[in-house]
């Protein structure tokens, strides 16, 4: 009876394996199948659920004692295999970063290049025009001060024949002794109506009840003891002023008006028989220095000097 339980143990055994082998061969033959499902990136362990499952429904996979191991194994390597990838991409992203500041580097050297160089040009070129420029404003300023000194001297007129000025309401002639001034009025002008007020810095010449003619100080003093004044042809009133410096040639009668360039008088118009010799030969010499500045000729006194100069450097000789 022993020998028979054991034989029939056996015969189920080997039914039993024979049956295991058949089955996968059994299952060997299905037909592939389609895994349709959708990856959510929130929940990647559903897809991988979903995957188990339906390998579990295909196949045999999870029935060998192997395949936990497999699992294992493929997860270490799809693991090990995304950290390579993300080392590779972190890697490529340094190296994209680093070229990029490589670039950005060269770019900035090469800004800052150009612009030192610009700046040295500019400097260069500064430095050349900065004496153009000086020389420039040197000479601007030298124009505008002879311009205001221009516009501060005085404007001299030239000389009536008598060496002096016509003005609108009188005028006036001089020697270097006196003035004779010449005031026209209306035709039948009585003395009684004539103002004529002579000192010895002011003059004073009008008509009674109208506005003076002449009122103002006289360019230089006068004596006024040896000073007059009467009326010609009822027409004209005319004043004699006698200088108080009689070697000076007046600008202008009272202060104001126009003055005349001094330096165009004609002293011959002068009565020098009238002179004293000593006043005479003075009066002779400023008319022959004034000649000689004239035509850009040494005066009297230059002329004397160079004399001198000549007879000390032929005695050194």
């Amino acid at each position: 009876m022993a020998i028979l339980s054991d034989y029939r143990g056996e015969e189920q055994q080997r039914q039993q394996q024979q049956q295991q082998q058949q089955q996968p061969q059994q299952r060997q033959t299905k037909a592939p199948k389609t895994f349709n499902a959708t990856l959510d990136p929130s929940n990647p362990l559903g897809f991988l659920e979903s995957a188990f499952e339906f390998v579990s429904i295909e196949s045999d996979f999870f029935q060998n004692d192997s395949s936990e191991k497999a699992m294992g194994c493929l997860a270490r390597k799809m693991i090990e295999k995304h950290r390579e990838e993300q080392e590779k991409k972190k890697k490529i992203e340094i190296e994209k970063q680093r070229d990029e500041l490589e670039i950005l580097k060269k770019k900035t050297e090469r800004e800052q290049q150009e612009k030192a160089a610009a700046l040295a040009q500019t400097q260069t070129q500064t430095q050349k025009e900065a004496p153009v420029k000086e020389e420039k404003r040197e000479e601007e300023k030298e124009e505008k001060t002879a311009e205001k000194k221009d516009e501060e001297k005085p404007k001299y007129e030239d000389p009536n024949k008598g060496n002096g000025f016509d003005l609108d309401k009188y005028s006036w002639v001089q020697n270097l002794q006196e003035l004779t001034v010449n005031v026209p009025v209306p035709f039948g002008t009585k003395s009684s109506s004539i103002v004529c007020d002579i000192k010895k810095n002011h003059l004073k010449v009008g008509i009674k009840g109208q506005p003076l003619i002449i009122d103002g100080e006289l360019w230089r003093t006068i004596k006024p003891d040896d000073s007059f004044w009467s009326l010609e042809d009822k027409k004209a009133i005319s004043i004699l002023l006698t200088k108080q410096d009689q070697l000076e040639w007046w600008r202008c009668l009272v202060k104001g008006d126009p003055l005349i360039d001094t330096q165009k008088v004609h002293p011959e118009n002068s009565k020098l028989s009238d002179l004293d010799p000593e006043t005479r030969s003075t009066v002779e010499k400023m008319m022959f220095d004034q000649r000689q500045k004239q035509m850009g000729l040494p005066t009297s006194d230059e002329i004397q000097k160079q004399d001198l100069l000549k007879q000390f450097m032929s005695q050194i000789d």
